[in-house]
């Protein structure tokens, strides 16, 4: 049985829904090592999340923006929570609707994500912020030959 877990950075560009499914991979060449098992992802963040997603037209994600911002408007008369600013309690409200944490299969080394799927951050503040990532890889070990 072969573990390994590591924290990973991902930086973010401000309020939106980022594809970093590549970031990911080049942080973790240990994969390869699995011939099969999981990686589970845990973003450690409650303004932030993951999600599995559309991976090709950047439309998908303008689109879940602008839903998301309609189903938690900042600024809404109802929120009390703004220590941080308007965004500070929709932020948390769509941490917690879209989530923070993922399991991928693994199988030969490779992520086992469909045709058009990748690994989306939420970032739902304003500002860019860097957000860690905990990535923990689990699965039997590839034999060598």
């Amino acid at each position: 049985m072969f573990f390994h877990q590591v924290t990973l950075r991902l930086k973010t560009r401000g309020r939106g829904f980022h594809l970093v499914t590549s970031e990911l991979l080049a942080g973790l060449p240990e994969l390869a090592r699995v011939r099969i098992g999981f990686l589970h992802l845990f973003l450690q963040h409650t303004s932030a999340s993951l999600m599995i997603n559309e991976n090709a037209d950047p439309d998908v994600r303008d689109d879940l923006e602008r839903w998301a911002n309609q189903v938690a408007p900042d600024g809404a008369p109802y929120l009390v929570h703004t220590a941080e600013g308007e965004d500070d309690m929709t932020a948390h409200i769509k941490s917690g609707m879209f989530g923070v944490s993922l399991t991928i299969p693994v199988r030969d080394g490779r992520l086992q994500l469909g045709t058009w799927q990748g690994v989306y951050l939420g970032e739902h503040r304003d500002q860019p912020h860097s957000r860690s990532v905990v990535a923990t890889i689990w699965g039997e070990e590839r034999t060598t030959r």
